[in-house]
């Protein structure tokens, strides 16, 4: 799933940041720099997901957050991913730190359509193997392999 939606160019191996509201940034910031955001959208892009963070968390268990929001201000899904490898407060439901972070910027008309992605998703990473083979991957080439190996495995 994520190898088909994913590019090593949209993969953050280090995160920098130490808190949610700082790791959405750091995660959006990326994407404008991809030019897979526009950055006159950025202020709009991260209120919607700051506002869903505050309705309920993303961090799902097993150190995993998937940040995600219906937006008009993407034409098609656009996914991020990063991996921080302190962990993060994210208010999970299992009150762990989170290490992968899955953000998704959904095409307002297409919500419906890509709740079977956050599923998957969410499906993917409640296997240990995949979860510690990221933790072990050196950069963002490596996390991508990670992701092709389980998308021929499953």
């Amino acid at each position: 799933m994520l190898s088909r939606l994913l590019s090593e160019n949209q993969i953050i191996a280090n995160m920098l940041a130490t808190e949610k509201c700082q790791a959405i940034e750091e995660i959006v910031d990326f994407l404008i720099e991809g030019h897979y955001v526009q950055k006159k959208d950025r202020e709009e892009v991260l209120a919607s997901l700051f506002q869903r963070e505050e309705t309920m968390s993303t961090g799902i268990g097993f150190g995993v957050a998937v940040p995600h929001v219906a937006s008009n201000c993407v034409k098609q899904l656009t996914v991020a991913f990063g991996r921080s490898q302190s962990g993060i407060e994210f208010e999970s439901l299992d009150n762990k730190l989170v290490h992968f972070i899955v953000l998704l910027l959904i095409p307002d008309h297409e919500l419906e359509k890509h709740l079977q992605t956050l599923s998957a998703i969410a499906k993917f990473f409640n296997d240990r193997f995949v979860r510690d083979s990221l933790v072990k991957a050196s950069d963002a080439t490596a996390i991508m392999n990670v992701f092709h190996h389980e998308a021929h495995s499953l």
